[in-house]
């Protein structure tokens, strides 16, 4: 039995962002072995950014951090399960509480907005 993830398969690994309380998904991203061992160190989940080549500690700019309340890995330990409390309300970079915000209609394709912005990313991210 595995005891983590295993990054010799792959130097990142997918990782789900899940609200602890309400079981929300927020988000979808990556982790190398850096940022994984450092989420368990500070109980802050830290992520890599695969656009810019760094480490990428959620919030660092917005202040939306997410605290860790449980970590798991899959049968292949090659994905990880972050249950978190998302601080600031949005887990998005372009101001939703989720990043899967926009909803596709099966029949017609169509999409549509779900939720509210929490905060306008031009204010915060200022680039």
């Amino acid at each position: 039995m595995a005891d983590g993830p295993d990054f010799s398969k792959c130097d990142l690994i997918p990782v789900i962002a899940q609200d602890a309380g309400n079981g929300d998904v927020l988000m979808l991203a990556y982790m190398n072995r850096e940022a994984y061992e450092e989420t368990l160190r500070t109980g802050r989940v830290v992520y890599f950014s695969r656009s810019r080549q760094k480490l990428w500690r959620k919030g660092e700019e917005s202040g939306n951090v997410q605290e860790l309340k449980a970590i798991y890995f899959d049968c292949d330990a090659d994905t990880l399960l972050v249950k978190v409390h998302q601080i600031g309300g949005a887990a998005c970079h372009e101001g939703y509480r989720s990043c899967f915000f926009r909803q596709i209609d099966p029949q017609s394709g169509a999409v549509t907005v779900q939720g509210d912005r929490v905060f306008d990313p031009k204010a915060v991210y200022k680039k």
